[in-house]
């Protein structure tokens, strides 16, 4: 898998289209959740792309601090349902940090993380912070890492 980042105004039309299609397609159909994924940030993030033979398989979108939370942020983390098994989750975020680390200038780095992913944001690096709270009827917990 290639992995580009990209600022909003650098997203080809087609690549907005693919990357909202990929997120409907876990986010709204997989995960049976009905919400707003269209929800004014994007033009804000700098969006994390991972390519397989031209198609976008897996995605992130980060956000310097004070952009979405106080500290910089990951979010909207999806790897198409057919790839999982290939570890692109890992090496998404792992280019995800590095992103915020590099271009944002910051190790504090904080996601609203679905509970069953505990384990997986644990291993790059993520500690709980609060109690367990559902967020579009999904159960998340904030996770820092430092």
């Amino acid at each position: 898998m290639k992995i580009v980042s990209k600022k909003f105004k650098d997203l080809s039309t087609k690549e907005l289209y693919d990357i909202l299609q990929l997120r409907s397609e876990v986010f709204v159909v997989e995960q049976d959740c009905v919400y707003q994924d269209i929800d004014g940030k994007d033009e804000k993030a700098l969006h994390i792309i991972g390519i397989k033979k031209g198609k976008i398989i897996a995605y992130t979108r980060c956000f310097q601090a004070g952009d979405y939370f106080k500290e910089a942020s990951i979010g909207r983390v999806v790897v198409e349902k057919s790839q999982r098994k290939f570890n692109y989750g890992s090496q998404i975020m792992k280019a995800s940090i590095n992103e915020i680390e590099t271009r944002f200038k910051t190790t504090i780095i904080k996601i609203s993380a679905q509970v069953y992913l505990q384990k997986f944001y644990t291993e790059l690096g993520f500690k709980n912070v609060g109690e367990e709270y559902l967020e579009d009827g999904i159960p998340h917990i904030a996770m820092i890492k430092n």
